[in-house]
């Protein structure tokens, strides 16, 4: 399914944002990127296909400008293009790329998606902090920009900007994304839930509806995502109020509502496909119970349809008029994914398999799989989303791969080594950002040391060393990464007890080298290595 898709789009609509599958053609839609290519690059190396990665990876050196007149969302922006460009670089290694000295500090892909971020960072500067929806990549924002956004638009931005901040070592990314969160936070209702549009000059709820589902959905996400991926109280502790409100108000039966965010009235008692997240993300806070509820509640509206229709009336059992569509969206099958790793319940698998048939059945066609218009009568448009090759195909494929590499469970590492220290990657737990593309938590730790720390830290050992021989103490051996007099000494080689194994994969490991303590911590550490000779 990957390479039908992959191979027409490269064939028809290449260097185009997106595959036309019904005419075989091309259309630009987010900002002319080439999108599809950067959205399915680190699918290609999730299904082991290294050289092509490797190929696309220099086409996109070579044939991407965000120095270009063009007007662009700021959301999509950041979730296809800065996200797959930031994993396409983390994981650039792994696919056999010959990476520049100081990886994953510094590398190609890396500087693409810092470029394609600053120029959204002119979308963030309104008195809120909450940025524009849409910015033009040459001249920022245009003078006759709405200032209305949607809630995701908003505060779907901490997962990539984070990750930027913390290799880049400028936070300017990370600064402004929180900035956005904690302003939607602030202007929350009093009880306690957001609406889905908001005017980000003056912080007034433009659209008061309030749910889990489109315009909001991706800002609980990343409360969560964010959390896990910079181990961060705030964000978790804010999402936890949001989900009793969310709770309390909006959930009737497993099935989640839309609702008046003052008054937690009902609006809208409909289900939209895009809420198919919800149980992925009640896996990942172990709230496994309702989570396959609802999981199971959204699974009987595909088996009437053999696909998520846009929205879907609860009560009556149907679809909506004019949202009878499924473009191939991929939220239940993430679902189906995140709860299989947690519960292996089979019915999770027979998910997948209806998936995959009813995709195959309805919505394949000569030139790719084209967007479903009508799940009554199995009509299609003319349009194959990057998404789909980013996200509904990764996550069919990563349910029915047990033994990917992304799985990994911290059995299997490498250890590398920065210009700032040893650091551990691929260990797993990655975080799929909204668009699925995986982001190494351990990375974000290569590259935290500021520069003139890391001096400090080799002028204090130069020091100690020096003193060694006129001291009462014995000094532990740290192995630092320098050369000359600061190259490891295997007579230093350290206090190991007697019958104590070294770690032996690639590199060995030492308090002072790890890289996510502070360097006031590395103090610490640095007072504790001195032992009495008794």
């Amino acid at each position: 399914m990957f390479y039908h898709a992959y191979e027409h789009y490269l064939e028809s609509a290449f260097p185009y944002d997106e595959l036309r599958p019904l005419t075989c053609d091309g259309q630009d839609t987010w900002g002319s990127f080439s999108l599809t290519l950067i959205d399915a690059l680190d699918t290609l190396l999730i299904l082991g296909n290294v050289s092509e990665f490797q190929r696309v990876v220099n086409v996109l050196q070579e044939g991407v400008d965000f120095d270009i007149d063009v007007n662009a969302s700021v959301f999509e922006t950041n979730i296809r293009v800065v996200g797959g460009l930031l994993s396409a670089h983390l994981l650039s290694r792994k696919a056999g790329v010959e990476v520049e000295a100081g990886w994953p500090c510094s590398g190609p892909l890396l500087r693409m998606a810092e470029e394609a971020a600053r120029k959204l960072l002119p979308a963030f500067q309104t008195p809120t902090g909450m940025p524009y929806g849409t910015v033009n990549l040459l001249h920022g924002v245009n003078p006759g920009e709405t200032p209305v956004t949607c809630t995701a638009g908003i505060g779907t931005f901490i997962v990539e900007f984070a990750t930027l901040s913390h290799l880049t070592g400028d936070p300017v990314f990370e600064d402004v994304a929180r900035k956005a969160l904690k302003a939607l936070w602030k202007n929350r209702s009093d009880i306690g839930l957001v609406g889905n549009h908001i005017d980000v000059i003056t912080a007034k709820w433009v659209a008061q509806d309030a749910g889990i589902g489109a315009g909001v959905d991706s800002y609980f996400e990343y409360l969560v995502k964010g959390a896990i991926l910079l181990q961060d109280k705030e964000l978790m502790s804010m999402f936890l109020e949001y989900n009793k409100a969310i709770k309390n108000y909006t959930k009737f039966d497993d099935w989640y509502l839309w609702v008046q965010m003052y008054k937690g009235t009902v609006s809208m008692p409909v289900f939209q496909s895009l809420e198919a997240y919800w149980p992925g993300l009640q896996s990942l806070i172990g709230d496994v119970d309702n989570a396959m509820r609802t999981f199971l509640n959204y699974y009987t509206v595909w088996k009437q349809f053999g696909g998520l229709p846009e929205f879907y009336n609860i009560p009556q059992g149907y679809t909506v008029d004019k949202r009878e569509g499924y473009p191939l969206r991929p939220e239940l099958i993430e679902s189906a994914m995140y709860l299989y790793r947690a519960t292996r319940d089979p019915t999770l698998l027979e998910l997948g398999r209806d998936a995959v048939e009813s995709i195959e059945k309805i919505s394949k066609v000569d030139c790719g799989f084209a967007t479903i218009k009508d799940l009554r009568d199995h009509r299609l448009d003319n349009r194959m989303e990057s998404f789909f090759l980013a996200e509904t195909i990764k996550y069919l494929y990563l349910l029915f791969d047990p033994d990917n590499f992304i799985h990994n469970d911290g059995s299997d590492f490498d250890v590398v080594v920065t210009p700032y220290g040893e650091c551990v990657l691929n260990a797993g737990g990655y975080i799929f950002n909204t668009e699925a593309h995986p982001i190494d938590p351990a990375a974000l730790h290569c590259c935290r040391k500021r520069k003139e720390e890391q001096w400090e830290v080799e002028d204090l050992m130069r020091e100690f060393y020096s003193q060694k021989k006129t001291k009462k103490f014995t000094l532990k051996r740290v192995p630092d990464h320098g050369e000359g007099e600061n190259a490891k000494d295997p007579k230093d080689a350290s206090s190991e007890k007697p019958g104590e194994k070294r770690n032996s994969r690639k590199s060995s490991h030492s308090l002072l080298s790890c890289p996510s303590q502070s360097f006031n911590s590395k103090l610490a550490v640095l007072g504790q290595v001195f032992l009495d000779n008794t």
